[in-house]
């Protein structure tokens, strides 16, 4: 006779909130206890904890190596320009508008770009969001190719005061931060994580048991799709400029954050968070070192990928077993 089984995880993640609390609790207020420059430092580190998390689960979730996720921060950033600018939205709304249009916007360019595979994926990702780029430069209401600044009252709608702006960009991030975190711990560890793990793996054996393969890849498209675009609307919000070459960045909103997640170990949420934290030491540390600063990082990373896959994360967990956010499935006997 055989044994009726249920998957169960290996550890409760009930028991290791506490960890991410208590970080939570001490960058609340962080902003108030630390100068203006360790803020802004800090909002930034959101903006890319934002992205390689949503990055992360579109390649370690899902298998999708994406090269274009710049596309939808540049399209957040110019949808907050509308509509803050040009449709007198205030600002925190717009933010979220700005946010959910590019996850509608990832619905039609998900059609076309599921239809290819592999390499083909991620290059035809990266050529649409560089048409992205060029058609928002040719656009005379936006600044064409030299950019806009916001109108006053919209800098005076965020904040009185620079410092006012500053927290008010701070904790904006924050809270982007920490919904992608969550978003994306709920849904690994849902039923629809599991699914979307199959698909990773093997999207025929996943096809075969009834996974509707297309509608679990759009949903954690579409949802990277829309942290990608609030990234870009709080990075519109910090900086007041807006330029295409700036919001449509490539190094910095995609080659950063694939590194920041190679080195941190692919597949895992806590390696996400520590290689963009990791990212930032060394960005401080070898700043003054002009190119060779990107040639260490290469380095770097072409290391840690033939000697240690599982990246800075597998690494301290060899010595350590501290996770975070559990996420191993347990194939158990059912009681």
């Amino acid at each position: 006779m055989k044994t009726a089984q249920r998957i169960s995880f290996g550890e409760s993640g009930c028991g290791r909130l506490w960890a991410p609390l208590v970080v939570a609790a001490v960058l609340a207020v962080l902003p108030f206890a630390a100068g203006g420059g360790t803020a802004r430092v800090v909002t930034e580190l959101f903006h890319y904890i934002t992205l390689a998390v949503m990055w992360n689960l579109l390649a370690g979730g899902a298998g999708l190596l994406s090269l274009g996720q710049h596309a939808y921060v540049g399209l957040g950033a110019y949808l907050f320009f509308a509509l803050a600018a040009f449709a007198g939205v205030p600002p925190w709304a717009s933010v979220l508008l700005a946010a959910l249009c590019c996850a509608l916007c990832a619905l039609p360019a998900a059609t076309a770009l599921f239809r290819l595979r592999g390499a083909y994926f991620a290059i035809g990702a990266w050529v649409a969001a560089e048409a992205c780029r060029l058609a928002f430069a040719q656009m005379e209401v936006f600044g064409g190719g030299s950019g806009k600044t916001l109108p006053i009252e919209v800098i005076k709608a965020v904040g009185e005061g620079r410092a006012a702006r500053e927290l008010t960009a701070y904790f904006f991030a924050f809270g982007a931060a920490a919904a992608a975190i969550a978003a994306t711990y709920i849904l690994s560890r849902s039923k629809h994580g599991l699914a979307l793990a199959a698909v990773r793996d093997s999207e025929s054996a996943a096809r075969s048991l009834g996974v509707d393969a297309h509608k679990i890849k759009l949903a954690a498209y579409v949802l990277a799709a829309f942290f990608a675009g609030s990234v870009g609307a709080l990075a519109l919000l910090q900086k007041f400029r807006l330029a295409p070459d700036a919001a449509f960045h490539f190094t910095d909103w995609t080659v950063m954050v694939i590194f920041a997640v190679v080195i941190g170990g692919v597949g895992t949420m806590e390696g996400a968070i520590i290689g963009v934290v990791a990212l930032f030491v060394l960005r401080q540390w070898l700043a003054d070192y002009g190119s060779w600063y990107l040639i260490f990082l290469g380095a770097l990373a072409a290391f840690i990928t033939l000697k240690h896959p599982a990246g800075l994360w597998g690494i301290l967990q060899k010595r350590v077993n501290i996770k975070v956010f559990p996420l191993r499935r347990i194939l158990r006997p059912r009681e």
